[in-house]
């Protein structure tokens, strides 16, 4: 198994690449979209929390973009192991079945084919409406470090989500007014399933894996609109769809663990055993949805040595990163936070493979 660091757009620095290197990360998962919250974003939003605004539909990644940044990250000493999750503005239409659903499906192509000529081995994905929705920060980690929590009623209320919008992000400033039409768990799986019939094959012959998320908070629906993955076994439901190893998940413990249904270790040895799991956000949680906490890797209700010692039995080689991870209070409490997580990693990964020599 690998060791990995998470970056946001703004995170991709050459400093930021030593600090993983210095941790003991081997592997960058890079996100080429920011979100941020923004005055701008918030006050076309209609209502509805945002996250910022989402970028140019017409300006799509290209295979210079990815190559540069490929080589940058092995300047530091580390391998680029994936792109997390597509910008909104270049696949609104697909999530939401619009009128530029084909021309935005090639487009998503095109930017999968010039990913494989970098060589950039997988693409995460997740495939919602919402998106990540309703969790708010507080003291939730040992020593009131700061984390977020979903606090379901007790937590911000749900609201519709306007035109315009969507995975929280603001593609469409001059939307009109209103609200996205509802829609059923049965429309949204026919959605996905004309994704991944569209994409898997492309994906194949380019050399690159396409992994989903599953869906955090994972509720049955969220803002009125409804989720995909949000009980393990759906994750199966959407690898029946194209059976292709180019067809994997990105595989979240936290999100996993928060569902109400199957044992954690269950999940992730039925997922694994399938050499399905792409990579893995691992990360810790205390509860379970409606209300859960993100917690520090260590004290939360997974056992991650246990979750660790599957994954190894079971011949998973990928890249683990630590997702998000509580902020310990000092002067860079980012860095302190994913320092601990990776240090922690680091010493389970090295443990679990000596067990077994």
């Amino acid at each position: 198994m690998k060791l990995g660091l998470g970056l946001y757009r703004h995170m991709l620095t050459d400093e930021n690449f030593r600090f993983a290197r210095q941790a003991g990360a081997t592997h960058i998962v890079a996100h080429l979209t920011d979100y941020f919250r923004s005055e701008e974003s918030l006050s076309t939003g209609s209502g509805g929390e945002s996250w910022g605004l989402a970028g140019d539909p017409d300006r799509l990644w290209t295979y210079e973009e990815f190559r540069d940044l490929r080589q940058a990250v092995n300047r530091a000493g580390l391998e680029l192991a994936a792109i997390e999750n597509f910008d909104p503005a270049h696949w609104y239409d697909v999530l939401l079945d619009g009128p530029r659903k084909r021309e935005q499906l090639e487009n998503l192509k095109r930017m999968i084919r010039d990913m494989g000529r970098a060589g950039i081995p997988c693409m995460g994905y997740n495939f919602s409406i919402a998106g990540v929705w309703g969790r708010v920060s507080g003291p939730w980690a040992r020593g009131e470090a700061e984390s977020v929590a979903f606090l379901g009623p007790d937590g911000p209320p749900e609201t519709p989500i306007p035109k315009g919008m969507v995975w929280n992000m603001v593609y469409d400033r001059n939307a009109p007014p209103g609200t996205l039409e509802p829609i059923t768990h049965e429309q949204l799986w026919a959605r996905v399933t004309e994704f991944l019939q569209e994409l898997v094959p492309v994906a194949e012959e380019a050399g690159v894996r396409l992994a989903a998320h599953p869906d955090d908070p994972p509720m049955p629906t969220l803002r009125g609109t409804p989720r995909l993955v949000y009980q393990p076994h759906y994750y199966q439901k959407l690898l029946d769809i194209v059976p292709s190893r180019a067809n994997g998940l990105e595989f979240c413990i936290g999100s996993l663990a928060e569902m109400t249904e199957g044992d954690i270790y269950d999940v992730v040895d039925h997922y694994s055993k399938q050499g399905a799991i792409c990579y893995v956000h691992f990360r810790n949680v205390r509860g379970k949805v409606p209300r859960y906490y993100e917690v520090f890797v260590d004290e939360g209700d997974v056992d991650m040595v246990r979750v660790v010692r599957i994954l190894h039995r079971n011949g998973f080689d990928g890249v683990l990163i630590p997702d998000h991870t509580p902020q310990m209070t000092c002067a860079a409490p980012w860095h302190a936070g994913m320092a601990y997580a990776l240090g922690y990693m680091r010493a389970v990964i090295a443990m679990v493979e000596r067990e077994a020599v």
